[in-house]
């Protein structure tokens, strides 16, 4: 009678440790339910902790920002037709006055392709002051140096009209004198253009000493301020030595080149060609 008990209570542990095992096996391969995805609070994931999905759409990214300088170049970004049109007959006339005026060389050689020069100040003349000298060799003859280099370009017909009158708290042209240059020239002027290319002031200094230190005379004189007013008017210099806008040059009068790149500067608009 023990032997059987026995017999079936073995049986019935052997039974439920079967079970236990299967049910063991069961529950380790059943496969999980997903649960409910919940949509995003933001449309923004949060980078700093998150990395977006391979599916997600890519986030624009910021604009390339650029920095124009001013009376440097002008922006075409937004150039109409009409002015991009307009610019490309400049550089067409520019082109073609190739060997009878240097405005080609001229805007080949410059820093900025913009053409400079007055806004055609025929009836309001541009206000000139000439400082009193107190340099050594400085000469009273020398301002009347200075009013016939302005009177010789007058006789040119560039629409640019001088006043000789101003004064130094009005003036847009001011001339200086120092004793000498460090290096090889006794003339500078200094311009300031706004972006579109229009001459609005402009500083010339005349040494009364050359390079090698022998004092200038009166005529010496007219000849730098006749160089140095081309530049006051918006010209740079000529790659032709028989040109009074040559840089290095021992011309003391106007060539017809110097005086038809001048005119064919003030036909055509200022400001950027490209």
């Amino acid at each position: 009678m023990v032997e059987r008990r026995l017999t079936a209570l073995i049986a019935a542990s052997i039974t439920l440790m079967a079970l236990a095992i299967l049910w063991n096996v069961f529950m380790r391969h059943r496969v999980p339910v997903a649960a409910p995805v919940r949509p995003p609070v933001s449309a923004v994931p949060d980078t700093a902790t998150h990395t977006a999905p391979d599916t997600a759409t890519p986030r624009p990214q910021p604009p390339v920002t650029t920095t124009t300088s001013q009376g440097v170049g002008a922006d075409t970004g937004g150039l109409s037709y009409m002015d991009a049109l307009a610019r490309s007959e400049t550089r067409r006339r520019v082109r073609a006055s190739a060997g009878v005026t240097y405005l080609n060389e001229i805007v080949a050689a410059s820093q900025d392709s913009m053409l400079h020069r007055w806004d055609n100040r025929g009836r309001n003349p541009v206000r000139v002051y000439v400082t009193p000298g107190t340099v050594a060799n400085f000469q009273p003859g020398f301002v009347d140096a200075i009013r016939g280099a302005f009177a010789e370009w007058g006789t040119t017909g560039v629409p640019v009209r001088f006043d000789l009158g101003g004064d130094s708290t009005n003036a847009e042209v001011t001339f200086r004198w120092r004793i000498q240059f460090e290096i090889e020239r006794t003339g500078q002027t200094d311009l300031e253009w706004d972006q579109d290319g229009h001459i609005l002031r402009a500083t010339v200094t005349i040494a009364t000493f050359d390079p090698k230190g022998r004092p200038l005379g009166v005529d010496d004189v007219r000849a730098v301020a006749l160089h140095e007013i081309g530049h006051v008017i918006g010209l740079d210099h000529s790659p032709d030595s028989t040109d009074l806008m040559y840089a290095k040059g021992t011309i003391r009068r106007l060539s017809d080149r110097d005086v038809r790149t001048a005119l064919l500067l003030y036909q055509l608009t200022p400001g950027s060609l490209r």
